[in-house]
Formats: C-alpha cells, structure tokens, sequence
C-alpha cells in the first residue's frame, strides 16, 4: 500500500462519483484486516506506526467515499477546485427560497412538537439530496462540469445541514 494514492486508488475502485459502495464497504474490510495495528502488536515499533498511518489513512478514505458530499468535494479537490462552501453562499434564488420554506416548515413542526411534519419534511430533504446526487454524477462522471458540480456541492451541504437540524428535532421530540 502507497500512502500516497489517492482514497480511490487505495480502494482499487474507479476515480467516479457514481460509486458501488458495496464494494467500497468490501474493499474497506478487507484492507483494514490487513493494515489494522492489532496485527502488528508484536512488531517492531516503525511497523505499529506505519501499520497505524495505514489504518488512518484508509478510515479517513473510506469516510471520505461512503458520503456523497465529501467524495464529491473530494473529486473536486483531485481537480484542484476549492468549492468555496464558505466563502461563496451566492444560490440560485429559487433554491433559496426552496430552502427558506423547508426551515419554516422545521421551526414551526419543531414548535409544535409535530413528529409526522418533521417526518415529511425529512422525506423532502432526502429526496432533494437524491435529485443534487444524480447531477453531481452527471457533472462529475458525464459532462465534466466543474462549476455546476461546485454550485451542486454548495446545495448539498445546505440539504445536509438542514437534514441535521431534522433529526435533531426529531431527536428532542422523542426524549
């Protein structure tokens, strides 16, 4: 194993955003069988080490690919391209609005302790991620387009935030 390959290569799976996390999950499993330090607990010290830098660096990869978001960010990030997610909050107006209802609708189910809205409203919002998913696959892996894959990115981490917030609410609700 190369430390320095990248989360792809270290998996032997296709540079792709469209990605069988099947086989990524096998791939992980088998690579930690061979890499995790209580293998090593006998070896020498350089080996623990390496075996530990090994073990981190495949944890660290497989977070990495298991989410949408960050694989995406990731591919990016291979290209060279920042996504800005900080500094650049500049959406589609229709998407903010999109949004600024979902967040109403949150406050309002959250306020009124109103389970099956929050529910529904989580529904919405994974379906919306599944939709962002499908262009980020067809920016990234299809039509190479970095800037609308950028622009998808942005979204998604505003779905995903807002997905927390859900389940958080639902969480309180249900303690």
């Amino acid at each position: 194993m190369n430390i320095q390959q990248t989360h792809f290569e270290l998996f032997g799976l296709p540079t792709t955003f469209d990605l069988d996390t099947k086989k990524l999950d096998q791939q992980y499993r088998l690579l930690q069988s061979e890499v995790h330090p209580d293998r090593f607990a006998a070896s020498a010290d350089s080996e623990r080490r390496l075996s530990l830098q090994y073990a981190t660096k495949a944890n660290e990869a497989y977070q990495t690919l298991k989410n949408p978001l960050t694989r995406a960010r990731y591919l990016l990030q291979l290209k060279g391209i920042d996504t800005q997610e900080e500094s650049n909050t500049a959406m589609p107006v229709d998407f903010l609005l999109q949004l600024m209802e979902w967040r109403e609708a949150l406050e309002e189910a959250a306020e009124t302790a109103n389970a099956d809205e929050l529910e529904a409203l989580k529904k919405k919002l994974r379906e919306a991620a599944k939709t962002l998913q499908s262009t980020l696959a067809s920016a990234l892996d299809i039509d190479r387009d970095d800037a609308i894959a950028t622009e998808t990115v942005r979204k998604l981490r505003f779905i995903d935030k807002a997905q927390q917030e859900v389940d958080q609410a639902l969480e309180i609700l249900e303690s």
